[in-house]
């Protein structure tokens, strides 16, 4: 494995137990009785992270590398089954963990935040869709970027300009964006209170009220002018140069970190493989801006198998 990715395994997993040993309440539930786990919850979660970053979209392929590659970080190497099992398992551990590595980074502070939307399929064929456990959860919605309709869920994803992401939720895939993004700032008490703070925005967020709401909160909306609209807006000068920051974060999600292949078929199985997703993207960022690495937070991103 590459040095830097194994600093980072080492790293995290050390934080992890001992976020964990802090916070006995976050670690994932289990039966009283029974064989206890021989990997600890530390390890299968950086064990997840090291998945993500490295490519792998079949678990079992993964268990295969890593029983080859990476016996000497984790002795104690589940089977697929059983690693699978465990990682749906801790989806809100994950959640947790995602959101202390994020605010321990300096740009957690940033009073610039970025927000959009990207696709997430579930099924392309008529069949998939009709017999998907996804049914219910995953509805039709369009994707103007790619002009295609989908299948499947909507992430949403507010993120400061080095891509750290600072809050985040899944959707059908025709919720409104407006409304996902306020209940997003709404539920976290951490994003309230911020005199300064600035959310830049695509055109698909104009709304007088979402706008109204955002400003009763402290947060200066900038978008781009629509043809309707008489005055000049604020500061769309840097709409371009930072839009195309939240599109590369949602590319690395997608094409690095293999969003669009998730592989989940029920919705506790999309679920956790979106948080390995997010987790390993603020652990690279985590780890470079804590650890006085250098290059540009996502350079962690660029390994191969």
């Amino acid at each position: 494995m590459n040095p830097d990715l194994d600093t980072l395994a080492t790293r995290l997993c050390v934080t992890i137990d001992d976020l964990l040993l802090e916070h006995p309440q976050w670690a994932p539930e289990r039966p009283a009785i029974g064989i206890a786990p021989k990997l600890t919850d530390a390890e299968l979660i950086t064990l997840a992270v090291i998945q993500a970053l490295l490519g792998y979209t079949s678990e079992a392929r993964f268990i295969r590398h890593a029983n080859i590659h990476l016996l000497g970080l984790f002795p104690r190497l589940p089977q697929r089954s059983g690693y699978n099992k465990r990682l749906r398992h801790a989806a809100a551990t994950m959640q947790h963990i995602i959101a202390t590595l994020a605010r321990d980074c300096p740009s957690w502070n940033d009073d610039l935040w970025l927000v959009d939307s990207t696709p997430v399929e579930c099924g392309r064929s008529r069949e998939t869709v009709k017999r998907s456990d996804m049914a219910g959860y995953a509805t039709y919605g369009y994707c103007a970027s790619h002009s295609r309709f989908f299948w499947g869920l909507r992430l949403h994803l507010i993120a400061t300009p080095s891509g750290l992401p600072v809050a985040y939720a899944l959707t059908g895939a025709k919720t409104d964006e407006r409304d996902t993004a306020l209940a997003m700032i709404h539920l976290d008490p951490a994003l309230g209170g911020r005199p300064g703070q600035v959310l830049m925005a695509d055109k698909g967020y104009r709304s007088a009220a979402f706008e109204a709401e955002l400003n009763d909160a402290g947060i200066t909306l900038i978008r781009p002018k629509v043809r309707s609209e008489k005055t000049e807006r604020l500061h769309t000068r840097f709409l371009k140069p930072f839009r195309q920051i939240i599109e590369s974060v949602n590319q690395t999600l997608k094409a690095r970190l293999d969003l669009e292949r998730h592989g989940g078929r029920k919705p506790e199985g999309v679920c956790a493989r979106i948080l390995q997703r997010l987790l390993a993207l603020t652990a690279a960022i985590w780890h470079n801006e804590t650890s006085g690495a250098t290059g540009p937070a996502r350079s962690l991103l660029a390994y191969d198998h």
